[in-house]
């Protein structure tokens, strides 16, 4: 065995009990580990945050909206739906035209403000089907009855469950009531509830089929608007601009990151402080290992005067204290890796730590587990490890055998 490497590891280790570590290098492990954890866990949080979020919005949603400038609804084109996917050269994956219309929705209980969207169960690309957690994915009930499907937070407000009925009032064919013109009143069965766990869906969007809703408003195949969902979203904007070229007035084409900007707005938000703050937790962790290796330094001073009287050179004597600062940021990666998985796996099975959903779009803490976060974070700190512990072993090669004696 290499003698720095030999000598290092009887510094590391407690000279009464080779089997434990010595409480100076137990409490430096711990401080670096703690601090790697919290590195991986504050990026596995704040990538967690960024792919649920984005992927219950596309769910729920569609990569591009087009609708009419104003919002105004207008008659079922299926020439746009031809043009669109010829124009983007078989990159739309599916084209679904939709209707919504603010309305109010009433229980035996309560009253409540409520979008209700009109969707064709054959081409709707929403995927609420996946979210729903009682009933069923359907718009009638065995009567042929019209149905719709509601979010959970609004079905507890409202006191309803699957099977009960529900009714709607809106204003018909956009105009204000009148003795000719009376506002449009339906009764809808409850068929399904869903829960996407972002309260701004689950407590305002109720979902019917287009046929129905259209017959209740007192239109005739009128649509708001198509959600176009693509294969490949490389370089959105520029489809979406592309797409608004082509389509013109009145049509306004919008990507998901305009219709919901102020979500993503909020996303990219929470990232610019990241660098800054996991910098300095990394820094502050392993400057426990300067600390560390300079108490070792004064501790061991005698012993450093004896090897250079013996004939270390100033060489071995630095690479005693770098193999040691290596071993310590070794483990305590070791440690701080293990500790941010069995927490991150904690957190995403169990979900011990719930979220108000109407202030983070989620109700739980978000977990992704990426080894590269884990790879980048051990490869920095092992670095930063490396780096401090070049000042005290700096210190310790040009300590002087005499001065070093007479100091023991």
């Amino acid at each position: 065995m290499n003698i720095s490497v030999f000598i290092a590891n009887k510094y590391v280790k407690n000279k009464r009990d080779a089997k434990f570590l010595s409480l100076v290098s137990v409490i430096s492990i711990f401080g670096i580990g703690l601090g790697v954890a919290v590195v991986i866990m504050a990026l596995s949080i704040l990538e967690g945050f960024d792919h649920v979020v984005r992927e219950k919005i596309v769910k729920l949603n569609s990569h591009l909206q087009v609708t009419t400038f104003g919002r105004k609804n207008v008659s079922f084109n299926p020439d746009l739906i031809s043009f669109t996917k010829k124009k983007l050269n078989g990159n739309v994956n599916s084209i679904a035209p939709y209707l919504s219309k603010e309305a109010i929705i009433k229980s035996r209980a309560l009253s409540e403000g409520i979008f209700i969207y009109g969707i064709d169960p054959i081409t709707d690309n929403s995927d609420i089907k996946s979210f729903i957690k009682s009933g069923k994915y359907r718009f009638s009930d065995y009567e042929g009855n019209p149905a719709l499907i509601m979010g959970k937070k609004l079905a507890e407000k409202l006191f309803v469950k699957v099977g009960d009925k529900v009714t709607i009032f809106t204003l018909r064919m956009d105009s204000p009531p009148s003795e000719t013109n009376p506002p449009a009143i339906q009764q809808f069965i409850v068929s399904g509830i869903y829960e996407s766990g972002m309260a701004e869906y689950d407590d305002i969007n109720c979902y019917a089929n287009i046929k129905d809703v259209n017959e209740f408003l007192g239109f005739n195949n009128k649509v708001t608007g198509y959600n176009i969902k693509l294969n490949n979203i490389t370089g959105l904007d520029s489809i979406e601009a592309e797409l608004q070229n082509y389509l013109g007035y009145p049509y306004y084409v919008r990507s998901i990151y305009k219709v919901h900007q102020n979500i993503f707005t909020w996303l990219e938000l929470q990232k610019e402080p990241v660098p800054i703050i996991l910098g300095l937790i990394i820094i502050v962790a392993v400057f426990n290992i300067v600390g560390t290796l300079l108490m070792i330094v004064l501790e061991k001073t005698g012993a450093i005067g004896i090897l250079k009287s013996l004939g270390a050179s100033r060489k071995q004597i630095i690479n005693i204290f770098l193999i040691q600062g290596f071993y310590l940021g070794l483990y305590g990666l070791i440690f701080g890796n293990l500790f941010a998985f069995s927490l991150s796996l904690i957190q995403k099975y169990f979900e011990v730590i719930s979220l108000p959903s109407s202030i983070y779009f989620v109700s739980s803490v978000p977990i992704s587990i990426n080894p590269w976060h884990y790879l980048t974070v051990s490869v920095i700190t092992m670095v930063m490890c490396l780096s401090t512990a070049l000042l005290p072993s700096y210190i310790a090669s040009k300590i002087s055998p005499i001065s070093a004696i007479r100091f023991e």
